[in-house]
């Protein structure tokens, strides 16, 4: 299933900010270190000048260039700074226009606090949001699994499970990194930007540059335009790259969950070749993305050198003073730094866009079985479960596979269901345990329709025990209490023992402690059907569906299975999907499906004696015996 986000990088990222809204107060503190940051970086820029400016001052500076215009010109600030000094006692020059011994020892103490101060900053600034990007990728990455565990069987029956872990560790991973990396660079880098631009225009304004400052305004938006354009090129081969990473971990969750066929039909050598093949469109997406993302410096370089050339142009010009250039020429070199991280900062923003959309995409998909406005919560079963007129199509109306099923399922009794490959018989469970919703009739529990239940206190009261036992890569004792909560080893040996699966378990040296592999790779069809018939019994739910319990068995492991499941029947109501008819000869009622309608229903005695299909399904069984 094709899943896909829209929407433009600021929506995206506005979106994802609304995650940060509970680290509100972090991101304050965070957004006022980057402040504080500026700001002693502008009073370091204008310490500089206030210092070289003495020695402009000097008498040996004047009879170089008695004659320069600007020496005329009235330094407002330099006179703030002055009268200032004043009022605290400081002189800023000796008789001779130096510098003076306490300006140098008020410089030696004011710059070490600025200094520091500004590590200081950086320092939280860049920590703190770097703990709320990836606190938030956290937050997202939970809310996408949660988001996926909502969703019905429908919905993966038709996606790309490869394809989801993808999005749910790929494209959360990527956004972290561009999360973590960008968060401080966002709001230190543009304070840094804007505090050395004022100090260039202050400046400039202040010495009469008034061209420089109309070229700056000119060529300086020029930045901008190679990060855009460069930006939205990262962004679509980067989602690209993304789509091929995907396919990369579907290809490997299919080959390595059918490896067995894969070395039965001695296919490895095919498989590495369509890998590969599959890795080089991956690479050569992630490429193109990465040759315009390194592109972004270099034209913003050039851009920078231009600038550098209009400043020494103007300022050769104007006749400018070495005072006045080194202070503006500083805060060019201050500002290029933080304006490249800006650039970098564009082509990380288009990756993570790009992963934003596939998430949200998820995230915006709604496939779960819809809950009632106002549920009613079961507690227990009292009396009977109901078909009332039930159809159900897969595909929305189109192929019916159940038609016009009616029957019932009295408390205590033993309803049984048998029929061809493909008759309706295991949509029926599905539709009990209210996986599916019918497209028409309805399912009744106690007279109430089952939508009107609460799903989750509906499936407390459901065991299932399935042919393709479902088993989890870890402990027998993890596999066993899986469902009923915080149970003692007591509870889950005596489950066990009644599937008649503890001796096999203790056979083994590792006991209940024995890891299962994947999908209990390590056990026997038996083995995995018997746990299966433990964690039913250790539920201790009141319905239990059996389906297909012991197809596919031989005879001495369907015997101790079978004796598993007598236990398990008994007290418990029963609904039991059967592939071999001799484990349902005492049921209450048997049900014939064919071509996803009842058929024929009865006992098994009446059913034989009616000599129908039923009978006939019992002779092809004794033959096939």
């Amino acid at each position: 299933m094709k899943v896909t986000g829209h929407g433009s990088t600021w929506s995206l990222y506005r979106r994802l900010l609304g995650y940060a809204r509970p680290y509100t107060l972090r991101l304050t503190i965070g957004i006022v270190a980057g402040l504080v940051n500026g700001g002693a970086l502008f009073g370091l820029l204008q310490m500089t000048g206030d210092m070289i400016r003495p020695f402009e001052n000097s008498p040996v500076v004047e009879e170089r260039e008695p004659a320069a215009p600007v020496a005329s010109d009235v330094d407002l600030n330099f006179l703030f700074v002055e009268r200032v000094a004043d009022q605290l006692g400081i002189s800023l020059t000796e008789g001779d226009g130096s510098m003076s011994r306490q300006l140098l020892i008020a410089a030696l103490i004011v710059l070490p606090l600025l200094i520091t101060l500004r590590a200081g900053a950086v320092y939280v600034n860049g920590y703190i949001m770097r703990w709320v990007g990836a606190r938030v990728v956290r937050d997202v990455r939970d809310r996408v699994f949660e988001h996926l565990q909502c969703q019905s069987l429908k919905f993966f029956g038709k996606s790309d499970i490869g394809g989801l872990i993808s999005r749910c560790t790929n494209d959360t991973t990527l956004i972290e990194s561009v999360v973590s990396t960008s968060t401080n660079t966002i709001t230190r880098a543009p304070i840094e930007i804007i505090a050395s631009i004022l100090f260039v225009i202050h400046a400039a304004r202040n010495e009469g540059m008034v061209g420089f400052i109309a070229v700056l305004l000119a060529v300086f938006p020029l930045c901008i335009v190679p990060v855009i354009v460069l930006g939205h090129y990262v962004r679509k081969h980067m989602r690209r790259a993304l789509s091929r990473i995907a396919e990369l971990a579907s290809r490997m969750h299919e080959n390595f969950t059918c490896v067995r066929v894969v070395k039965a039909f001695d296919m490895e050598n095919q498989e590495v070749s369509r890998f590969k093949q599959m890795n080089a469109t991956y690479f050569r997406s992630i490429i193109r993305a990465l040759r315009a993302e390194l592109l972004m410096t270099p034209l913003m370089e050039a851009v920078g050198v231009a600038l550098a050339i209009a400043f020494l142009v103007v300022c050769y010009a104007e006749g400018i003073h070495i005072s006045q250039i080194v202070p503006i020429g500083l805060a060019a070199v201050v500002v290029y730094r933080p304006v490249k991280q800006l650039a970098r900062l564009n082509a990380n923003l288009q990756r993570g866009a790009s992963a934003l959309e596939r998430i949200f995409g998820l995230l915006d998909l709604d496939t779960a079985v819809p809950q009632s406005s106002n549920p009613m919560r079961v507690e227990t079963f009292r009396d009977c479960i109901e078909f009332e007129g039930v159809s159900f199509s897969y595909d929305d109306g189109a192929g019916m596979v159940l038609t016009d099923i009616d029957f019932e399922i009295r408390k205590g009794s033993v309803v049984a269901c048998v029929g061809e490959t493909g008759s309706g018989k295991t949509t029926l469970a599905n539709l009990m345990a209210r996986f599916y919703d019918p497209i028409g009739g309805r399912l009744l529990l106690d007279g109430v329709d089952l939508r009107e239940i609460e799903t989750a206190s509906l499936r407390k009261l459901i065991s299932i025990v399935t042919q393709d036992t479902i088993l989890f890569n870890d402990t027998i004792a993890y596999n066993i209490a899986y469902g009923s909560g915080d149970v003692s080893r007591e509870a889950i040996e005596s489950a066990a023992r009644e599937a008649n699966a503890h001796e096999f378990i203790v056979d083994d040296p590792s006991g209940y402690e024995r890891v299962v592999g994947e999908k209990g790779f390590v056990l026997s069809g038996g083995e995995k059907q018997r746990l299966a018939l433990a964690r039913a019994i250790l539920r201790n739910s009141p319905i239990l569906i059996l389906d297909e319990a012991t197809s596919a068995l031989d005879t001495v492991t369907e015997r101790l299975v079978q004796e598993a499941i007598a236990r398990v029947m008994m007290d418990r109501t029963v609904f039991a999907i059967a592939h071999r008819l001799s484990t349902i000869r005492h049921a209450d009622s048997i049900l014939l499906l064919d071509g996803g309608r009842i058929v024929e229903r009865g006992t098994h005695d009446e059913l034989y004696a009616a000599g129908g299909n039923y009978q006939q399904l019992c002779a092809m069984q004794v033959l096939d015996s």
